[in-house]
């Protein structure tokens, strides 16, 4: 079996099936401990919004603290460059060594940031910073880790080979759920809710040392090695890369043509759907967790599944047909999910109207210094964290909020009103488990994660085989 993408004038290096095995599986290790780092994030942002944001308005936080995520997306192309650079000067291996550190250090110190409470505006800022090093990690650790193996891979194989590599997403999400899930259950609620949510964090420690030493025992890249040899590696990558024609094309279609939409599938079909199980439709964590951590495990392989069918059929048409699928039945597919979880809900929302009428609102995407919250943003905070859809309507002449639930209408209400208000109207905010469709909640949950392993599958092979070795 001979390395892929060879050289001319030389003679592909040589690969044994067992050195390919053992390439997929280190690699693949250490890029799922960088996943669960990056993830643990997302799935704890719900217990420490509120200790690292200004108090207030409990929605606002959680969208700063998901802003705050954001921002590690923001760099990750960044990353991607940087590290890319190196990647092509010293090589793969000691890239992605790099990248691991810097994640797992990153990761370790978010939990042992101190609150808001504590050092005032230095949280956030700080927690931002750690973001940001972790997106700039993640950026060139995954394009490390998948040029890596594609360079080891046969070249009608590499959707097969770098599937693997795409697995360690949902295999990080599933080991962040696992260990939050064991860290809750271990520890009274409000023990987790004060300092446990930081243990997970503290294992990315343990984690780190562990792929150090599988990553150090790798060899360096093949192809990497034959182009050195022969002198053939581009003086000016970034330049040959954004400037120079075809390559700056293949730039765009990477990022726009192909990771836009494979990054909209993939975070609406596992991430969006843990929130919505537990933030809309007040699913208890541990079903939750249960759920989509048991749909994680069985649809996993078919990443492999749709990777190697890439190498058969091509992989565009299986990443485009994920994409128009999942855009045109997420709709249904969420609100057949409310009805299979949460059926009281469901019915409440279609049968009772909800408006709030007001124009001093105002969208917190970042809560600062500058932040206010006025009275219709509380409303609108109290109902979205009820997990209650409504209609936004223009003030009425001499009234600063007004409150629309069903027939009962609502000046300037309070909180306790507007909870009465919605109880008398039958509103339940737990679902009744004897109503919950359990097996139809699981199916859908893996139908959504079928259209992940569709777009992500084949996709690092696609990416890797846009660009030569030399600026790959």
């Amino acid at each position: 079996m001979s390395a892929s993408a060879g050289l001319a004038g030389r003679t592909p290096l040589v690969i044994t099936p067992a050195e390919e095995r053992r390439v997929i599986l280190a690699s693949s290790l250490g890029t799922v401990f960088e996943w669960y780092d990056f993830y643990l994030y997302a799935t704890l942002a719900p217990f420490f919004a509120g200790l690292f944001f200004p108090p207030g308005n409990d929605t606002a936080a959680l969208m700063s603290a998901f802003a705050t995520y954001a921002a590690g997306f923001l760099v990750r192309p960044f990353g991607a460059v940087f590290f890319g650079r190196i990647g092509d000067m010293v090589g793969r291996k000691y890239t992605f060594l790099i990248t691991i550190v810097v994640m797992g250090f990153s990761t370790f110190c978010t939990g042992l940031l101190p609150t808001y409470a504590s050092i005032g505006w230095a949280a956030p800022l700080i927690l931002v910073l750690l973001r940001l090093l972790q997106g700039l990690a993640l950026g060139g650790e995954y394009g490390g880790a998948a040029t890596y193996v594609a360079e080891h891979a046969p070249k009608g194989g590499r959707g097969r080979s770098t599937a693997w590599i795409q697995t360690t997403a949902t295999v990080g999400l599933f080991l962040s759920l696992v260990v939050i899930l064991l860290t809750r259950e271990t520890m009274d609620p409000k023990t987790f809710l004060s300092w446990g949510w930081r243990l997970p964090f503290a294992v990315s420690l343990v984690l780190l040392l562990w792929s150090l030493y599988i990553r150090l025992k790798l060899n360096e890249s093949p192809v990497f090695k034959l182009m050195k040899e022969e002198d053939r590696g581009s003086e000016r990558p970034l330049t040959e890369t954004f400037l120079h024609y075809p390559n700056n094309k293949y730039v765009a279609l990477a990022l726009f043509g192909l990771c836009a939409g494979q990054g909209v599938v993939w975070y609406t079909g596992q991430f969006y759907a843990l929130f919505f199980l537990g933030i809309t439709l007040h699913l208890d964590y541990l079903s939750s967790y249960l759920l989509l951590g048991t749909a994680l495990l069985v649809c996993t392989p078919l990443f492999v599944v749709f990777g190697a069918l890439s190498d058969r059929i091509g992989r565009k048409k299986i990443i485009m047909a994920g994409c128009i699928i999942a855009a045109v039945t997420y709709f249904p597919l969420f609100q057949e999910l409310t009805r299979a979880i949460n059926p009281d809900l469901a019915a409440f929302q279609s049968s009772t109207k909800i408006t709030v009428a007001a124009d001093n609102c105002q969208f917190h995407v970042f809560v600062g210094p500058w932040s206010s919250f006025s009275a219709c943003d509380r409303v609108k905070d109290q109902l979205t964290k009820s997990g209650l859809s409504f209609s936004s309507l223009p003030a009425e002449p001499g009234k600063e909020v007004v409150v629309n639930i069903g027939a009962t209408r609502l000046e300037m209400p309070a909180a306790a009103v507007i909870s009465k208000a919605l109880a008398d109207a039958g509103y339940k905010a737990a679902p009744d488990r004897a109503k919950i469709n359990w097996v139809e909640a699981f199916i859908l949950l893996c139908v959504m994660i079928t259209y992940v392993t569709m777009v992500y599958g084949p996709i690092a092979a696609y990416l890797v085989e846009l660009f030569p070795a030399r600026i790959r």
